[in-house]
């Protein structure tokens, strides 16, 4: 069964992914390179996120 737990880490997953979304469209770079971003971490919850951490664009400060 399913609980509280996976839950809890599906919201976690969500708002890191809406975070991941907002900073790549806050980025400087191309808008092709936002939206094979964007994409990617609405495909790929998990795996995008971590994958943008590492090398995705950065936002603008």
């Amino acid at each position: 069964m399913l609980g509280l737990e996976v839950g809890f880490f599906g919201l976690i997953i969500l708002i890191a992914n809406i975070w991941a979304i907002v900073s790549t469209f806050q980025s400087n770079t191309t808008t092709g390179k936002k939206v094979f971003w964007i994409v990617f971490i609405l495909v790929f919850p998990f795996v995008g996120f971590v994958l943008w951490l590492f090398a995705g664009p950065r936002s603008a400060s």
